[in-house]
């Protein structure tokens, strides 16, 4: 713990050091942190979105990553954004569902029917302008989302066919209420963790399943713990790209379209880096960590969760994003 403690102080040292040698350089810098390894795609995304920020504003604008949660948890890092202490963070949808229920939408299971789908949304501007500006007066916008995958159920020891044959399975979820809903609705027994936390909780039998895209196997190692990858595709839940308001608006008009241009284009970017990771680390967990990949009756689960959709589409607070995401109009 005090280890820990000690490597977060010396992260926020670098942090503060390097903000006022660019200060006094006439520099305008943005200090992003999120929570994802150094090989991770949204770290070579974000890579990517500070060359582009420095190229088109001819160094003008820098951009200062700090990655592997240097600056603490993503919960921590959101919070630090919407203070201003960190300029643009990382942080997953689910993340935000405490913040703006709007967000609830991509931990609601099966809101879509594939990725096409969800891609086709994320870019109706009718869909983003509303979502993405919805938590400005609490201190932050959205710039952009990028491709997370789908989630998808994996066990230590248990082959999964049906949802019943998730009964009793106590399941690591995100700190989403939607999330612990759906678990619910499977039959499970949510746990909600830190994502850290979840190589340790499997091993030990804290946990017995949890679930996420492929990248987790490989790139957290929970492939050495967990040998059953079901492909029950239940959430596409994207990451976010936000910013402190406040900042956000201290920008020119120019600077701000510098800005906006160099996500969307991170988010091109990322879709070609994630395809080519997923593609790797499935084969690895395949064929050198013996992880078994299945199909499932997906049916049975989509039935389980008929419930939730009723809910979501009647909530004062979710109703018009649901309505938005499926095509209809609040006011039909």
């Amino acid at each position: 713990m005090r280890k820990i403690a000690l490597l977060l102080l010396v992260g926020l040292i670098a942090f503060f050091i390097v903000g006022c040698n660019n200060q006094e350089a006439g520099v305008k810098e943005l200090k992003l942190a999120h929570n994802q390894t150094l090989d991770h795609p949204v770290h070579l995304s974000l890579v990517e979105l500070g060359r582009l920020v420095e190229e088109k504003s001819n160094n003008k604008i820098q951009v200062e990553i700090y990655p592997n949660g240097q600056l603490g948890s993503e919960r921590e890092v959101l919070e630090l954004t919407q203070s201003g202490a960190v300029d643009v963070a990382k942080v997953s949808a689910s993340a935000l569902e405490g913040f703006e229920s709007d967000y609830s939408i991509f931990s609601l299971p099966y809101t879509f029917e594939s990725y096409d789908e969800f891609e086709k949304k994320m870019n109706d501007k009718n869909i983003t302008d509303q979502l993405y500006y919805k938590t400005e007066d609490i201190g932050f916008i959205a710039l952009t989302y990028f491709n997370a995958g789908s989630r998808n159920l994996y066990t230590k020891d248990r082959e999964v066919k049906t949802v019943a044959d998730v009964s009793g399975l106590k399941t690591r979820v995100q700190p989403s209420q939607t999330s612990v809903s759906m678990i619910e609705a499977f039959g499970g027994l949510p746990t909600p963790m830190a994502y850290g936390e979840v190589y340790t909780a499997l091993q030990s039998g804290v946990i017995d399943a949890a679930e996420n895209n492929e990248t987790a196997l490989v790139g957290n190692n929970h492939g050495e713990v967990a040998k059953y990858y079901m492909y029950t595709g239940h959430q596409i839940v994207p990451d976010m790209l936000i910013i402190n308001a406040k900042r956000y608006n201290e920008f020119t008009d120019d600077e701000k379209r510098i800005i906006q241009e160099a996500a969307k284009e991170a988010t091109l970017y990322h879709e070609d880096v994630w395809a080519k990771s997923i593609k790797e680390q499935t084969e690895i967990a395949k064929t050198k960590m013996g992880v078994h990949f299945i199909d499932v009756d997906k049916d049975s689960f989509i039935n389980a969760v008929k419930p939730l959709h009723e809910a979501f589409a009647k909530d004062e607070k979710t109703k018009d994003i649901y309505k938005l995401m499926k095509g209809t109009s609040s006011n039909e």
